[in-house]
């Protein structure tokens, strides 16, 4: 286990980190252990009841939260003819085709925080498969970031829309604000993301389907949730 600093290990004593808080009073207590002098982002942390080794009990989605992400996020969209203009009109930073898969192989441009496609592009953005898939950037259409409703996707994205995903070890874990937003307003956005997660919950999910449920900021220990209170 990583050696804890001294803010830390103070942060921790502040509550009970075995007891199970109702979302109201977590968000109450995570805005007091936050000890960063930035504006950390707000993170949840989910641990499902799904085997991610089997296809079908894969949780993937994404949801726009009602209050926004707190940061800018820079969209690229791979994109031909009329539809690079839509791009360009709906506020994406960066749009083009070839030219950016090739920036992005030969000089390891990474300056963007998402990725939308229209289908016809796929061919040359499915090349990148090896640098984008890891970081969690592929373009799919089941989060709706392979479309030609690029207006929409690119609105959806700038106004806070966020993709989630079970990782290898059944954990989900995602931003949901930053920590100077207000309690309510926090707490929105995370049942905006309990609720997508609620409705993306496989058929063949047996038993609990969430085991855990934590709240945490960039930097600060972890508030644990009841998850019946929700």
């Amino acid at each position: 286990m990583a050696k804890r600093g001294k803010k830390y290990l103070e942060a921790i004593k502040a509550y009970d980190h075995l007891k199970e808080y109702e979302l109201d009073e977590a968000v109450e207590i995570l805005k007091k252990i936050a000890y960063a002098k930035y504006d950390e982002t707000v993170e949840v942390h989910m641990r499902l009841g799904v085997n991610p080794k089997h296809s079908d009990q894969l949780v993937r989605g994404s949801v726009s939260l009602p209050n926004g992400t707190g940061k800018t996020v820079r969209v690229l969209v791979f994109a031909k003819g009329e539809k690079m203009k839509e791009a360009e009109d709906a506020g994406a930073d960066f749009v083009g085709g070839e030219d950016l898969a090739e920036k992005i192989t030969k000089e390891g441009w990474m300056d963007f925080d998402k990725v939308i496609a229209t289908p016809d592009m796929m061919g040359v953005v499915g090349k990148l498969g090896k640098v984008l898939g890891p970081r969690g950037l592929m373009p799919n259409p089941k989060v709706g970031t392979v479309t030609f409703d690029i207006k929409g996707a690119v609105g959806r994205t700038k106004a806070g829309e966020i993709e989630f995903r079970v990782d290898k070890t059944a954990n989900i874990h995602a931003g949901v604000g930053k920590k100077s937003f207000e309690n309510e307003k926090l707490k929105e956005n995370i049942l905006a993301l309990h609720s997508a997660i609620i409705k993306a919950k496989p058929a063949t999910s047996k038993g609990k389907y969430i085991k855990s449920f934590y709240l945490s900021t960039t930097h600060s220990p972890s508030v644990k949730i009841n998850v019946q209170s929700i």
